[in-house]
């Protein structure tokens, strides 16, 4: 794919919105800007994939989960970018539910739910679906809400796969392909100290990942 004049879409979480960098400029997807791309942002910290099923009062996390942003997304995008998938395993409380699911009620639903109102509003548009990073106690089962019947991070990270590809989505898996992971301690130190959001250095290895990705497709 040829990137210049590219009009694309970023519909993501903190990371999206640039929690952890110093300078803005520094976000992955802006960074997109000085290969000739137009780019909007719909990064909302703390949100995930599917609505909680318990609200906590945060309207930030309980009403603005993905597919409710969809509506007020730029038109007319010659890519749309999926980033999403570590707030419901990190804090999350929907259900991860089967693959039949198409209620927003479990994170199978929701991601189906998602994948569909996302082709429907770009029918003609590239749409390529990131899954989350690595993160700190990515193999967890309490989450300081309650018990998982189905552990660790890579379990989500496979629904999204899996529900992605049978909407024949693109996937750039970022669990496996990008090398940023801060259970090796160099990586933590240099790329994401907090253990989930990227700083500068980090954005610029998930920048360039996803640019070799977009220029291959």
């Amino acid at each position: 794919m040829e990137l210049q004049n590219k009009k694309i879409v970023f519909l993501g979480d903190s990371i999206t919105e640039g929690i952890g960098v110093a300078d803005h400029k520094n976000i992955y997807w802006r960074r997109l800007e000085q290969d000739g791309c137009k780019v909007y942002g719909y990064g909302v910290s703390g949100t995930g994939i599917a609505p909680q099923a318990t609200l906590r009062i945060d309207p930030r996390i309980d009403d603005d989960y993905f597919a409710t942003r969809i509506p007020k997304m730029e038109a007319d995008a010659d890519v749309v970018i999926i980033f999403g998938g570590t707030n419901d395993y990190g804090h999350g409380d929907a259900a991860l539910g089967s693959m039949d699911d198409r209620t927003v009620d479990t994170f199978y639903g929701a991601y189906h739910d998602l994948c569909i109102k996302i082709l429907e509003k770009y029918p003609n548009a590239t749409i390529v679906v990131m899954t989350p990073l690595h993160r700190d106690n990515e193999h967890m089962v309490y989450n300081g809400f309650h018990v998982r019947t189905a552990g660790c991070l890579e379990t989500y990270v496979n629904i999204i796969k899996e529900v992605a590809e049978y909407h024949n989505l693109s996937v750039l898996d970022l669990y496996r392909d990008c090398d940023i992971n801060p259970n090796i301690a160099s990586h933590k130190e240099n790329y994401v100290p907090d253990g989930l959001h990227p700083n500068d250095a980090g954005h610029a290895i998930l920048y360039n990942t996803l640019k070799d990705y977009l220029k291959n497709l």
